[in-house]
């Protein structure tokens, strides 16, 4: 989804500077240009920067509320629960989740005495990518809210580095590229 035209924000709202994953306040009245509203959160282009905006904060965008689907009424491991969320998470600047595009290498969930520990290991599409604190908040945020995880590390690897052979037919064809 792109939205071109600039809007006014309707009231004061959190946002993520991209590609550092610095928290910022939007003001009420600021004027932003939706550039991505994928994975449970829009992308907009305010100040001179890059933003994410979490989709339930659509209201002030002038857009909808984007919900996430509660993962922890799904059956399935922790694993499973964890994979389906890695479905969720975009970078900001390719219109494609992190596990079709290949990013995602190994992700496990051990059972640990005081709860799931979750340990995820992926790359970026470059090594000089700046996206990388912003997709690992991004995950560690969401694999924290399944109900009994305690710890979630993410590795971010370059060997083996990514290349497009690594995408699944599915983010081929959303790119173009079939």
């Amino acid at each position: 989804m792109l939205k071109q035209d600039t809007i006014e924000v309707t009231r004061e709202c959190d946002a993520w500077l991209i590609p550092s994953g610095i928290k910022v306040t939007i003001q009420k009245n600021s004027l932003v240009m939706i550039t991505q509203a994928l994975g449970n959160s829009y992308t907009v282009y305010v100040n001179g920067n890059l933003a994410r905006v979490s989709g339930k904060d659509g209201d002030a965008l002038g857009m909808i509320i984007m919900e996430e689907a509660d993962v922890n009424a799904m059956d399935g491991t922790t694993e499973e629960k964890v994979w389906e969320l890695l479905k969720t998470c975009f970078d900001p600047e390719i219109p494609v989740n992190i596990v079709d595009l290949g990013l995602v290498y190994e992700c496990h969930a051990l059972k640990e005495s005081d709860g799931d520990h979750v340990n995820i290991k992926m790359t970026l599409t470059a090594p000089g990518c700046g996206m990388g604190p912003v997709l690992i908040a991004d995950i560690e945020q969401k694999v924290r809210s399944i109900h009994g995880v305690t710890d979630v590390k993410v590795d971010l690897v370059f060997d083996p580095a990514w290349d497009r052979n690594m995408m699944s037919d599915v983010a081929k064809l959303q790119l173009g590229m079939l």
